[in-house]
Order: structure tokens, then sequence, then C-alpha cells
């Protein structure tokens, strides 16, 4: 429509040429915008035949981009960043909407070896299972690493198994007696259950018994909603990101070196999973990912360039395959899917876990092997610099507060501790002097675009109106309106949040949004909100 008004207005203007023209006897100036005018006109109808064909080809399933569909190309095709050297196979995407925060505190590229005690599993990291599962062993009982420690009693087929072997030392309690926690303290040396490995090639019934009975089918994250997937749900895909973009997460192409096999065996038992494809998300900001993610066999492949957070998978599902209807699709990470390899190359269940601590308030960020659920204190130790801090199980933008005494996150490979935010700056709100990170050019970087802040909780300032600023739509990649989405879930109106595609999202996909919001609204919490009023409507 704007190309055809253009047209419109150059034919406007040739006019009136026209009648100076010929008062003047010249006509070269005429037949100039003449001509102007009519490639214009072929250029609009060319364009909106292009439109039109997208729109089609949307309707049946096909991405324009992807497939490159249209007449001509678009004004922006002439300005796309360039593909990467390396990346050889597969669609290429590049954002510009999203902000990297970058923090002081990452993690040096090794891996050591820290000694870690006490291990726990908490049924709270599950969304939608009963406050009170069944817990199988007794206090006092030794376990193996796969033994089952408790299931839903909702869903008794599928375990949740110990990450290590040990004795089961407590079951904590919260409120009205929910079980929060159940703490193993480790053997020095680990011992496995031994399970008899079925055939890759195998019925998928079989396969999906295999792995709920084994503990690996918690290892899988269903959209939307976020929740273990029912033993009969089949997704019309499978999504895994290689590579993570919030601030100071782990490197995966560290992670995966040394379990190259389990990788590929993962992605081999959940292409049978599937009745779609597996897609993998890579990296294509700087240089050529590992081998295992970059060669992996039997996947679509997508890379993805941009600010955070190009590295969501609920942004690369958005771009390859967004979900709809009544579609279901399968997330896992990286180290969910080694753990699936190595029960099908070894017969055990091996929760290893490459852990990176992270932030500046620790003397020597780096990163260490460790299990699922592993005692923050332990992996800390004499780690910590100063008392008034916080730690944060996985990244400061959609991570967990845990204790002193805490245990990580039943999918979390990272620890963060920044400083508490408890101490009010003298006209702050005014005069930004310290450093900070922020998305707004108003607070100076002090040193550039690789300046390193050194953040804490702090909001600078309290809940206020939430007014439309249009703030939020420049920090996600997606065809999503996220104020009118919240504001969709505050009241209720769940036919709106469909269809302002509430279903598309998670909580770490509006972190960053939360980070900048001036109105200081809880948007994590809203939006997990939104999806629970819209799961009990189903």
């Amino acid at each position: 429509m704007n190309k055809l008004n253009l047209t419109l207005s150059f034919i406007l203007f040739a006019q009136i040429i026209f009648a100076q023209s010929a008062s003047s006897g010249s006509s070269l100036l005429l037949y100039g915008v003449v001509g102007t005018c009519v490639v214009l006109l072929i250029w609009a109808m060319f364009g909106l035949a292009s439109n039109l064909m997208k729109i089609e080809a949307m309707k049946n399933g096909l991405d324009p981009e992807k497939n490159n569909i249209g007449i001509i190309p678009g004004f922006k095709d002439f300005f796309k960043p360039k593909r990467p050297a390396f990346a050889t196979e597969g669609s290429f995407y590049h954002f510009t909407k999203g902000h990297d925060i970058n923090l002081a505190g990452k993690p040096a590229p090794k891996v050591e070896r820290v000694h870690v005690t006490r291990y726990a599993i908490k049924p709270t990291d599950f969304y939608g299972m009963s406050p009170i599962p069944k817990v199988e062993p007794e206090v006092g009982q030794d376990v193996k690493a796969g033994d089952v420690l408790f299931y839903d009693k909702k869903r008794p087929e599928i375990k949740y198994c110990a990450p290590v072997s040990g004795e089961i030392v407590e079951v904590k309690r919260g409120e009205k007696r929910s079980i929060a926690e159940v703490i193993i303290l480790a053997d020095k040396e680990l011992s496995y259950k031994k399970v008899q490995i079925p055939d890759v090639n195998t019925d998928r019934l079989s396969l999906v018994s295999f792995m709920a009975e084994n503990g690996l089918w918690p290892l899988i994250n269903e959209r939307p909603f976020d929740v273990i997937p029912e033993l009969d749900s089949v997704p019309v895909n499978i999504f895994i990101s290689t590579f993570d973009t919030a601030p100071l997460a782990p490197d995966n192409n560290l992670v995966v070196q040394g379990s190259e096999a389990a990788f590929q065996k993962g992605l081999d038992v959940l292409a049978k999973l599937t009745s779609g494809k597996v897609h993998l998300g890579l990296d294509g900001r700087g240089t050529a990912p590992h081998a295992a993610f970059s060669g992996a066999q039997g996947v679509e492949k997508n890379w993805f360039a941009g600010p955070h957070p190009a590295g969501n998978v609920g942004v690369h599902i958005h771009h390859v395959a967004p979900i709809k209807g009544h579609d279901k699709v399968w997330t896992l990470t990286v180290q969910n899917v080694i753990t699936v390899g190595q029960m099908f190359l070894t017969g055990e269940y091996h929760a290893e876990r490459v852990v990176a601590l992270t932030g500046a308030e620790l003397s020597d960020p780096k990163y260490v092997y460790s299990y699922q659920g592993a005692s923050v204190a332990d992996l800390l130790k004499g780690n910590i610099v100063g008392d008034n801090n916080r730690i944060i199980s996985g990244d400061v933008l959609s991570g967990q507060q845990v204790s002193d005494d805490g245990f990580l996150g039943f999918n979390a490979d990272q620890v963060t501790v920044i400083k508490e935010g408890k101490d009010y700056e003298l006209f702050g709100w005014l005069l930004p002097l310290s450093p900070r990170p922020s998305v707004s050019g108003t607070i100076p970087s002090y040193g550039g675009a690789d300046t390193e802040f050194e953040a804490n909780t702090n909001t600078h300032g309290e809940k206020r109106a939430f007014v439309v600023s249009g703030q939020y739509e420049n920090l996600i990649p997606m065809d999503i309106y996220p104020m009118h989405l919240m504001k969709a879930i505050i009241t209720g109106n769940i036919e709106k949040m469909e269809g302002l595609g509430i279903t598309e999202l998670t909580e770490e996909d509006v972190a960053l949004c939360e980070f900048a919001c001036t109105s200081k609204n809880p948007l994590q919490t809203l939006l997990r909100e939104g999806l629970n009023n819209l799961k009990e409507q189903l």
C-alpha cells in the first residue's frame, strides 16, 4: 500500500511538472519524471504480487524467507548481513532486536573437578507435579545412580531418578508437608544401576516406556506450558539450541567436548520420537561451533546470529516452525541430550553436568564437573567474595534465587553470584553516575561496548503504571506484542492471550523485557500465570 501511495504521488507530481513544462516548451524533465513513475508503478505491482505469494505460502505452512518466495527482492534483501562462511548448510537468521548484557565474572575456559558431597532432586522444579509425590526410598536407604527417587501419583509410569549413588539423608518438606527436596549424600565412588538397552530402531512405544522407566522422560520439556509430556504425546518437532546468549551463560562448545558420541546418539533417539524433525539451533555469530554440532547427523540445522535472546530455543521455534493450534513441541538442553545418549550407549543413567560458576562476586569464575542438583555450598566453597550477595541457580535474567545451603535446579548448568542491591543511591533516578547494565543509551558505558558491568539486584525504582512505551518490541525478535499480551493476561482475556501468541513464550523469552521494564512489572510471573490459566481452560 505504501508503494502504491508513493507511485500515485509521483504521478500527481508529474502532472504538475507537465503543466509547467507545457508553458516553457521543455519536455525533457517531463519524460524523465513520467519514466520514473512508470518504473515505480511496475515495481509496486510486482511488490504486491510478491506479498500475495508470501501470504499464500504461509497459509500452506511454508516460510517465505526460508524458501525465498517472491517475484523480486525486497528493499531489506539488499542489506541482509552476510552469511558466515562456516554455515554451509541450513537456513541463516540474523536478528537486530535484543540486547547483550555484558557482565563481569566470565568463567575461564577450563573445566575443573570439585568435591561435592550432597545432591538433591526437587519436585518443585517440574510444573504440574503433585505437591506430595511418592518417594520410594526411605531416609537412611542407599541408592545407585539411576534408581527411582520418586514419581507423581497422577502419572506413576514416569520415574524421577537419582543423579548419583549414596545415602538418602533427608526428605525436606515445605508448606502443607509438600516435598521440597530429596537429598542424597553421595558416595566417593559412584555406582550405577545397569539396565538392558533397547534397539533404537525398535517401535516408538518401547522407546517411550524405557525412557519413562529409567529417568530420561523428565529431561524433555514440552511447549506450550513447559511440562513433562504425556507418554502418548507426539511432538510435531523437537528443538535443541546449541548456544546460549544469556549473561555469563556457559559455552556449550566446551560442554560437549568428550561427549560427542553421546550427543549424536541422543539425537538419533529423539528423531524416533517425533512426527517431524529434530531442529538444531547453531551459533552463527562468531567462530565455527564445535564439530559435534555443525557435523550432527539426522537433524535439520538452522543458524542464528544477533544479540540476546538469539540463543533462546523459543526464538528458534518462532522463526523455523511456529507452534500452531494444538501443536506440541519438545525442547531439550545439550546436556540433557547427552544424558539420553549415554543411557543408550552404556545402559546407565549418567547425570554429569558441566556447571559454569559465574559472577563478579566470585574470586575464581570457572567451569566445574558435577551432577544434577549439586549443592551450591559445595560448588562455591571458598570462592565467594564478601557476604552481601545473591546466589542464583541459572542466569541473572531467568534464574532462581537459592539459599547458601540450596541446590541447583534440575536443568540448571550455571550458578551466578551478584551483589544484593539493598543500598539506595542518592538521586540515582536523576543522576545515574555509577556504571550499570542498561538497554538505555542514556546510561554511559564508560569505556565502550566491551565494558563489563558489576550488576546488583537493585531495580532502581518501584512498581508504577503499566504504560505503553514500545520498549518490549525492540527486545524480542519475534512477531509478538508483549505489552498487549501482558495486559490481556492481567485482564484474564483467554482468547486474546492465545491470539497474541502466549503459547510461543516461556519465562526466558520475556526475561530481557522484565530487565528493561520501566514499569517494574514481574513479566515472567505474569506470563506463567497466563499459561496456567490457559492450561486450566483446555
